[in-house]
């Protein structure tokens, strides 16, 4: 069986080489993804040869595989992979899967794997131009919003710094009353991340910025470059009521991305996990394209 282990702030120095060698636009290959996540999705990692293997869950009926990320020959690390699964009772199920990697596996093993749909885990990436420009008549709504808020004036975005982190810490505390984090089982688990990266901000090499109006932090917002040409958001909270907020604090961080990482092209939004609310307000933003992250699951006879 593989020693699958929680995954420390440590392992980041031999992890994220072996993530960063796919090179992959899906929030879910990235440490700070797997890190600040692993207590709610029961996540425990292991590498074998030159992979990363992560495996989720606790149940020998729940429990699925991360593609494994690295280089060299994948075979035998996904062979041992099934073993682990059959040792444990389990199926052997891949979940977060591209297409790409779909493309791999039916190579290996024609017809053995059943590939299936997961929608509400699929990312949403955006040319960073469009966040920042917002043109076009489909756009002409954000453009409105933000129009708005600033007209009000008495705002302000700024970098997040030492000194201003804890004012977003008591932010999202207000946020997480205002919302019910405590009742809602999904806001739950949100809110245990959100805690995670804050209190791992800076090991993680997080980037940040918040929106201030009349000199309260009214949003914020925190990611890192996910691979060579796209950026990840990671958490993005702002005050419902206040007309503009979300669409400013979007706006404002992907200009903060542009300045710092020129060399980045897109902005991956992570899914919606299939709430309506916000699946609207992500496809409010026309994506440019979608990573589709879809499940994979081994059958012994040939389909």
């Amino acid at each position: 069986m593989m020693d699958f282990k929680p995954v420390l702030l440590s392992d980041r120095e031999w992890m994220e080489p072996l993530i960063k060698a796919g090179n992959m636009d899906a929030c879910i290959y990235n440490f700070t993804t797997i890190f600040i996540w692993q207590d709610s999705a029961l996540a425990r990692a292991v590498r074998m040869n030159d992979y990363l293997v992560v495996k989720y869950g606790c149940e020998s009926d729940r429990v699925y595989y991360g593609y494994p990320m690295g280089h060299g020959d994948v075979r035998p690390v996904l062979e041992a992979m099934m073993e682990d699964a059959g040792a444990n009772g389990s199926h052997f199920v891949i979940g977060g899967i591209l297409p790409e990697q779909q493309a791999v596996l039916e190579s290996l093993w024609p017809g053995h794997f059943r590939f299936t749909e997961n929608r509400n885990n699929w990312d949403y990436i955006y040319s960073l131009d469009k966040l920042i420009d917002l043109g076009g008549k489909k756009l002409h709504g954000k453009r409105n919003h933000i129009a708005r808020f600033k007209d009000e004036g008495d705002w302000s975005y700024e970098e997040i710094t030492r000194e201003n982190l804890e004012e977003c810490w008591q932010m999202n505390l207000e946020w997480c009353r205002q919302n019910g984090c405590g009742k809602d089982p999904s806001l739950e688990s949100e809110s245990c991340a959100v805690r995670c990266a804050f209190k791992n901000y800076w090991a993680l090499g997080l980037e940040g910025g918040l929106l201030r109006k009349g000199g309260r932090v009214i949003a914020f917002t925190m990611g890192e470059p996910l691979n060579s040409d796209t950026y990840v958001s990671h958490i993005e909270k702002a005050f419902g009521e206040i007309q503009g907020a979300y669409p400013m604090i979007n706006q404002q961080f992907a200009m903060q991305i542009r300045a710092k990482h020129p060399e980045m092209l897109f902005v991956n939004r992570e899914e919606d996990t299939g709430d309506e609310g916000l699946r609207k307000a992500k496809l409010s933003y026309i994506p440019d394209k979608m990573a589709h992250r879809d499940l994979a699951r081994w059958y012994d006879k040939i389909l």
